[in-house]
């Protein structure tokens, strides 16, 4: 009889035990575990004085030994119950190592007489139940480790099945399996990202973390179910010792599902930079749901189609670590509805203004196929319906501006006080703002799109009739209107710069920025206060509702004032009306046509501007209503300060004065929030496209890597105000915080009408976000300084204080230094 087993027949587990079956299994899915071979529990019997060896074993031994090569050797059990599913034996039964091959007999020996100890006996007890026996005993060749350790391929405790869990010690991993000693934990989420439980890793690299997890993932892939492994590194690499399945409970496996989101905040970073409070976000999904609704009914979209997808209107926004994304898969939804969409659907894509398409899985499984025959034809004449309904949205524009300015008057000057208000009557205040504007934001919606048709169609129109010179007379009578609101504050502060220059306290402004410093000079006091009833609500991130508008912090504002005051007066731009003679002297119709479009052209970038001014006195107002109640939950104990109403959503706080909340504990959601909400801005900022399959609760993404510098020298963007300059380029991220030194180049990633105090001192603009008629290009018109926009990755390609020069008509920015 035979009591030698070789690792190849090693897989009968009655005959050889389960942890050999389970070694024998890893050496035929090519895992390549140390040799081996099994003495059964056969080869000795109980005699007086310990365990028998059977007549012929130790020469048996010997000549397997000599297959496995030199030692030395590991000897340990392998029970029939040991390493199963449902009971492991896991330090219930004697190992020893380092055995040198005279002393693997006694060895042998040893692990088959701890079947029969005191432990074991309890433990079946316990456990699985039935008598007392000696397992199999496994001889291995020991590996020479230089850390060791044990690997679950889904985390035991939380029962997680996405998450690997590595412990580890230097040297061999006996004592860790044993128990006696703690190891170093990593954990290794299903993005493969390594994490440390310890402040500093002392034993493995996060490399060789994400080694064992990837080893301990196979090992379960291969055997079915979730495994427990151990693991050495030794000078060769990685080896696996052993695998066996988890017995502890482990949560159901997800059903699989691959249903892909992705966000995009390429576009929407210029309204929602950075962190953005919960309320805002609330109030954002509630606006944009509302008011696209109503812009593909402006398109012909029934009212039918558009309740029956009421699910994409109110997911156009996610919130990803405190930052606001477009839901691209809904927005693409939307489009999908709008008639014309099967006849060209690349030119629709370019409409969400993202900077990469969309994949294929994606398009080709929503909206209908291309049409084709009598559906194209149908397809047209829907075009021409909408085409219809926008001439008559055009014709009718001048009343429904007049309507929305009369509904939008009628609540700002209402005389609701808003510091007595209580808080019944501040939420039914905000149910007028909801009810009055944001569910009929139609003059701006209607404005907006003709103004999109308008500029691109006039644009279009003058550079095939005068060429490059057309877009240079374009951008000029676009963006250098000096009635457009967005150019009046540059304009005023211009004009109270020149006061505080002529008074001789230039100095004393810089010094003090407060409005008791303008005590003594009530003329420049009250233009200063006039600026503030009007442009009162802007300020950086003017769209947040959590950010401090002028009104409450004017510091920016006098700051501007003092830079403007500070520096020669410039030579402002000044708009003249075109020479249409000249420019056609022998077509008066182009001469008539060109004259006519520019003219609406300019009228819908107009009003666009005035209009978008208005929404941020709206916004404004919603900012005080919402701050008066968390007056009110404050005076109340319902929360500790007013602005923490800013951590909580729209529907929270309307439900907590109306009756419809879930909770009545806000200051412990608002702690939650603040916690998150921390932790998340110490973070740097997400990528710019986020992807994800299934549920979208809990996006991950790798981390950005390190940008390689851009040896680059030109780049060219969007030349949107005419000059050249050739300066020290500062590079600013947050205006609050950073300040740009008189006649520096501003370079951004975008800007808003906060940025005012920046722009006095710039004395020449780069902005990687933006268009012709973006902010920083119109008020850099105003203030007469070169602007190039749409320079993307300007802030990471140029650095901060090197030379730059900027050429604003063309749009060529140079980096000058090392030339």
């Amino acid at each position: 009889m035979t009591f030698i087993v070789y690792q190849s027949d090693a897989t009968d587990p009655t005959v050889v035990g389960g942890k050999a079956t389970a070694l024998s299994n890893l050496a035929r899915h090519g895992f390549n575990p140390p040799a081996f071979f099994v003495i059964t529990d056969a080869a000795f019997r109980e005699g007086k004085t310990g365990p028998v060896a059977a007549r012929g074993l130790s020469d048996a031994i010997s000549a397997a030994l000599n297959t496995l090569g030199p030692g030395p050797y590991a000897v340990r059990s392998s029970g029939r119950a040991e390493d199963g599913a449902e009971h492991s034996h896991a330090g219930q039964f004697d190992t020893v190592l380092n055995v040198t091959g005279s002393k693997v007999l006694p060895a042998a020996k040893q692990v088959w007489q701890s079947g029969f100890a005191e432990s074991i006996a309890t433990y079946r007890s316990v456990k699985s139940g039935g008598e007392a026996e000696a397992p199999a005993i496994i001889v291995q060749r020991m590996i020479d480790a230089t850390t060791a350790g044990v690997a679950f391929s889904a985390d035991p405790v939380t029962g997680q099945r996405n998450t690997v869990v590595v412990s580890a010690v230097k040297g061999l991993g006996d004592a860790l399996v044993a128990g006696e000693v703690d190891g170093e934990d990593w954990t290794i989420d299903q993005d493969r990202q390594p994490e440390c439980a310890q402040a500093t890793a002392q034993v493995l690299t996060p490399d060789q973390a994400l080694q064992v997890a990837m080893l301990a993932r196979k090992a379960e892939e291969a055997f079915g179910i979730p495994q427990d492994i151990e693991w050495a590194f030794d000078a060769e690499g990685l080896h696996i010792l052993q695998a066996r399945p988890i017995t502890t409970e482990l949560r159901p496996a997800a059903v699989p599902d691959d249903a892909l989101t992705i966000f995009d905040n390429s576009n929407i970073v210029e309204s929602y930079p950075g962190m953005v409070s919960p309320l805002t976000y609330s109030f954002a999904v509630h606006v944009y749901s509302r008011v696209y609704r109503a812009f593909v009914r402006l398109l012909g979209v029934s009212d039918r189609t558009v309740a029956q997808n009421s699910a994409i209107f109110d997911n156009f926004l996610g919130r990803i670590d405190g930052r606001v994304y477009y839901n691209l898969v809904n927005w693409y939804r939307a489009l999908a509805l709008l008639p014309g969409f099967s006849l060209n659907r690349d030119y629709m894509e370019t409409m969400m203004g993202v900077s990469e398409p969309m994949p294929r899985e994606i398009t080709d499984g929503i909206g209908p196929a291309p049409a084709k025959g009598a559906r194209k034809i149908l397809e047209y004449a829907k075009l021409a319906a909408v085409a219809g309904s926008l001439i008559w949205q055009a014709v009718r524009l001048p009343r429904t501006r007049r309507n929305f300015y009369g509904r939008l008057n009628d609540i700002l000057d209402r005389d609701l006080d808003i510091e007595a208000a209580n808080a019944t009557e501040l939420a039914a205040e905000y149910r007028h703002i909801e009810s009055t504007l944001l569910d009929r934001w139609d003059a701006p919606l209607v404005n907006d799109f003709l103004c999109m048709i308008a500029f691109g169609a006039s644009r279009n129109l003058l550079n095939k009739w005068l060429g490059e010179d057309g877009l240079l007379l374009h951008n000029d009578v676009m963006i250098g209107q000096g009635d457009i609101i967005s150019a009046e504050p540059a304009q005023r502060i211009a004009h109270m710069a020149h006061l505080v220059r002529e008074a001789g306290i230039t100095d004393q402004l810089s010094a003090e920025c407060r409005i008791e410093t303008l005590a003594p000079f009530p003329q420049i006091e009250a233009e200063v206060r006039s600026y503030l009833d009007k442009f009162g609500d802007r300020c950086t991130e003017e769209l947040k509702l959590e950010s401090i508008p002028l009104r409450d912090d004017p510091t920016s504002l006098l700051m501007a004032i003092a830079a403007s005051a500070a520096r020669p007066e410039g030579k402002r731009h000044t708009s003249t009306e075109p020479d249409w003679k000249t420019l056609f002297p022998a077509n008066p119709l182009k001469r008539y046509l060109s004259k006519w479009i520019i003219g609406w052209a300019k009228a819908r970038v107009r009003d666009r501007e005035n209009l978008r001014f208005e929404r941020t006195r709206i916004f404004g107002h919603a900012r005080r209503v919402f701050l008066g109640i968390g007056r009110e939950f404050s005076a109340r104990g319902l929360l500790a300060e007013p602005r923490d109403v800013f951590h909580l959503t729209t529907h929270e706080v309307l439900g907590a004065v109306e009756g419809f909340s879930l909770s009545p504990d806000l200051k412990t959601i608002v702690a939650q929030r603040q916690r998150e909400d921390a932790a998340a801005s110490q973070h740097p900022d997400p990528p710019e496209r986020i992807e994800i399959r299934g549920p979208a609760i809990s996006p991950i993404w790798a981390d950005t890597e390190e940008v390689d510098s851009d040896p680059e020298r030109v780049k060219t963007g969007t030349g949107c105000s005419a000059g050249q300059v050739t300066a020290k380029a500062r590079v600013i991220r947050d205006p609050r915080t950073e300040a740009l030194q008189p006649g520096d180049i501003l370079v951004a990633r975008h800007t808003d009408p906060g940025w005012i105090a920046v722009f006095s001192n710039a004395s020449a603009i780069v902005v990687e976000r933006g268009s012709l008629l973006s902010h920083s290009a119109i008020v850099a018109r105003e203030l007469g300084i070169p602007c190039v926009v749409g320079l993307k990755g300007a802030t990471q390609w140029i650095k901060d204080g090197e030379t730059l020069s900027v050429d604003g008509a063309s749009g060529k920015v140079e980096r000058c230094d090392g030339a």
